[in-house]
């Protein structure tokens, strides 16, 4: 076993990949999913060659796969293409709780030609898994930058994917104004790079006019509805959106950075639970990322959504994401997915809320 090495920050890995070669298998963890994403396509893209390489990938979801379905995977060569095999497990949290031991064993001995892609939540640096993915494997942290480096990049970004030059102080101004997901600061990026003009200079009087709009306003406004269960409003709400030209899967990248935040949080509260720790809502909400000025609301909000529904916000999020970027990348079918997702946010809760030890 090589010696063991620390995970490589996600923004490090994108600036040079080069240094970080694909290795059996490599560890994608954290909660910023733009730069899992960024991440993969540079894997596969390292990975993977030729024009008809996708024959040789595979992607699983990871709470339903089996360990012997991913290892055939491994083992086995497509018909077309050629190279080596990816085997990418979505949401693998569950499926590394199930299969620990046998993941451990394939880390000392992983199948040759093949690299297997883990997308995970957290990975617990205490666990020999983690030790042993360190020894011989690739492990990326995917989390949200801190200020000083987010700025930074938001300037490196914007010049190299949109040729602009976004001031310091509009990367400032973008920050104060937009919620912590880099999804959503590349959305806004590639809107402004438009409106630059032929200069191509970003300023902050261009990012408050254009950032800090009515539609940003709404969108915020009808997740808020929403989480409150005011469904009806909340709908009305969207359609405002959509009838002034917002794409559906632009709005959920809006409001899924605040949800995953929920989603956070709830799970944290189970953690400690399970641990015999006691952790109140307010604790769980600020360790997930929630501002200090949103706390309240944020408590309200999550009582409403209740314990069970936000356990299953990854879940809703995943597959509202893979419907808008498939069968339901029409706005008509778009705005159904929306629809639902809101609706589901509204409903009242089908089982008990959060517990009260958990509320104080």
């Amino acid at each position: 076993m090589r010696g063991m090495s620390k995970p490589v920050p996600a923004l490090d890995y994108l600036a040079k990949p080069a240094e970080h070669a694909p290795r059996p298998i490599c560890v994608l963890f954290g909660d910023e999913p733009f730069l899992k994403r960024q991440a993969l396509a540079r894997l596969r893209a390292a990975v993977l060659a030729g024009h008809d390489a996708e024959f040789s990938s595979t992607s699983f979801a990871g709470p339903t796969v089996t360990l012997s379905a991913v290892l055939d995977e491994l083992s086995t060569l497509a018909m077309f293409g050629g190279g080596e095999r990816l085997v990418v497990i979505d949401q693998a949290d569950d499926f590394v709780t199930r299969y620990r031991a046998e993941l451990e064993r394939y880390v000392e001995h992983p199948k040759t030609n093949s690299v297997l892609v883990l997308d995970v939540a957290s990975w617990p640096s205490n666990t020999r898994l983690f030790k042993a993915v360190a020894g011989t494997g690739l492990t990326i942290e995917c989390k949200f930058p801190a200020a000083a480096r987010l700025q930074k990049w938001l300037i490196a970004w914007t010049k190299e994917q949109y040729h602009a030059r976004l001031e310091a102080e509009a990367a400032e101004t973008l920050i104060d104004l937009v919620e912590p997901e880099l999804g959503l600061f590349d959305s806004e990026l590639s809107k402004l790079a438009l409106l630059a003009g032929a200069e191509g200079v970003i300023r902050a009087e261009l990012v408050r006019e254009v950032v800090g709009g009515w539609r940003t306003r709404t969108t915020w406004e009808m997740l808020d509805l929403a989480a409150g269960g005011n469904a009806r409003q909340a709908l009305v709400e969207l359609d405002h959106l959509l009838s002034a030209g917002e794409v559906p899967i632009s709005i959920l990248a809006q409001i899924g950075s605040t949800l995953r935040r929920f989603a956070a949080a709830a799970r944290l509260i189970e953690q400690a639970e399970a641990a015999g720790r006691r952790l109140s809502l307010r604790q769980a909400l600020e360790s997930a990322g929630f501002k200090a000025f949103t706390l309240s609301k944020a408590e309200s909000q999550l009582r409403q959504i209740g314990r069970v529904r936000a356990a299953r916000l990854y879940r809703w999020l995943l597959d509202a994401d893979l419907a808008l970027k498939g069968a339901s990348s029409s706005p008509p079918r778009g705005r159904l997915v929306l629809e639902r997702l809101l609706i589901r946010l509204s409903a009242a809760a089908a089982s008990s809320p959060l517990q009260p030890s958990a509320r104080s």
